[in-house]
């Protein structure tokens, strides 16, 4: 993987080449960002461009051998460590990576975005708790023992660190602190407050940040061949989240914005009879569709907030939905947007921990439309 094959983030990719180029390379690194940040993808372009045998200023060639190894993870000098659990034919010392590693290549050739649920689900761990375990620290310690085999750098790529048993961790202290000459550990966290401290105080920390809605519009519509409406609107649900954006490619329907203007104008008629029948129809569709027709509905909120604000120019929308907001942030005042955006930030926080979605969103329907009444 390559940097110009991961979107935006110029600064802190121009900041991790210069690293390599000045000879300044942090042998203990944590790449810290929340689920559907770059973290991991960073982390792997890192690796390629440490052993690449032709960069550039502008990263790793992506076509000499050490490239083409590392682009298949398949290369001997970057290791990979990551959570895992039991699963069918594999228990006790046999749940360690290097048992899952075929299930690994498939999973980051898929979406090197992806989280701990797509983790699971791939390699048939699901609803069991994913560890690394001491045992992988013994490995760890034995993998880095070994001279490199072809690479400048050996890389040790731990993905989702907080998941490390304290065992493992402890026994890992000594070698991120002295490591082996020419060795980089890469530790990648979507929740870095997780980790222990005496981890945290022997690495440098790299916080990435969430990706902008232009990032990723950008991204479904040129490596995924996307159309821009839907671009547009996956990228105003998704909240930043890549992962969440390219799993919404196959849930969320074009009518997106049909649902939520419906909604609104239910709500704002005060038709009780309705609203029973919206939260009958939105307790039919999957949770990630539930969770993006909210996330959707706090975008529009956030963009009729900049129009109040005079920030017209930086709202990003398609023609029908401008349209929309536009008289939608001209019906309402400031402070019944910030109420509308409390009620369905609250109803967001109630889905995401399992409530009924019938009962959440018809109390968020009664909410908003007393909110309108107001």
């Amino acid at each position: 993987m390559k940097f110009s094959e991961i979107p935006g983030l110029k600064s802190t990719k121009e900041k991790l080449i210069k690293t390599v180029e000045r000879g300044k390379v942090a042998h203990a690194q944590l790449f810290a960002g929340e689920e559907g940040t770059a973290n991991l993808a960073l982390a792997i372009a890192y690796a390629t461009l440490l052993n690449c045998t032709n960069r550039s200023g502008q990263g790793a060639c992506g076509v000499c051998s050490s490239c083409q190894k590392i682009k298949k993870f398949i290369h001997p000098d970057v290791h990979f460590i990551f959570p895992v659990s039991s699963a069918k034919n594999k228990t006790g010392k046999d749940v360690v990576s290097d048992s899952f590693i075929g299930e690994w290549r498939s999973f980051l050739t898929n979406n090197p975005y992806a989280g701990p649920l797509e983790w699971s689900q791939e390699f048939g761990g699901e609803n069991k708790q994913l560890n690394i375990s001491r045992e992988e620290s013994r490995n760890i310690l034995k993998k880095l023992s070994l001279k490199s085999f072809e690479g400048e750098y050996k890389v040790m790529i731990i993905w989702l660190v907080e998941y490390m048993h304290p065992s493992a961790a402890n026994a890992l202290l000594k070698i991120l602190e002295e490591p082996p000459e020419k060795t980089v550990f890469l530790l990648v966290s979507n929740d870095h407050e997780k980790i222990i401290g005496t981890i945290l105080s022997r690495v440098q920390h790299l916080r990435i940040r969430a990706f902008k809605k232009t990032e990723i519009s950008d991204h479904l519509v040129h490596h995924l061949n996307l159309g821009m409406d839907k671009a547009s609107q996956i990228s105003n649900i998704s909240g930043g989240d890549l992962n969440q954006a390219i799993n919404l490619i196959e849930e969320v329907e074009d009518n997106t914005h049909g649902m939520f203007r419906d909604w609104m104008r239910i709500c704002f008629a005060s038709n009780y009879l309705h609203m029973i029948k919206w939260a009958e129809e939105f307790g039919k569709i999957n949770k990630i569709r539930q969770k993006g027709l909210l996330q959707y509905g706090l975008s529009v909120i956030r963009d009729s907030l900049l129009i109040h604000h005079g920030a017209n120019e930086i709202v990003s929308l398609n023609a029908s939905e401008s349209e929309f907001v536009m008289k939608f942030s001209n019906t309402l005042d400031l402070i019944k947007l910030q109420k509308l955006y409390e009620l369905m930030n609250s109803a967001f926080y109630h889905l995401e921990r399992n409530g009924n979605p019938k009962i959440i969103s018809l109390d968020t329907s009664l909410q908003i439309s007393s909110a309108f009444r107001s």
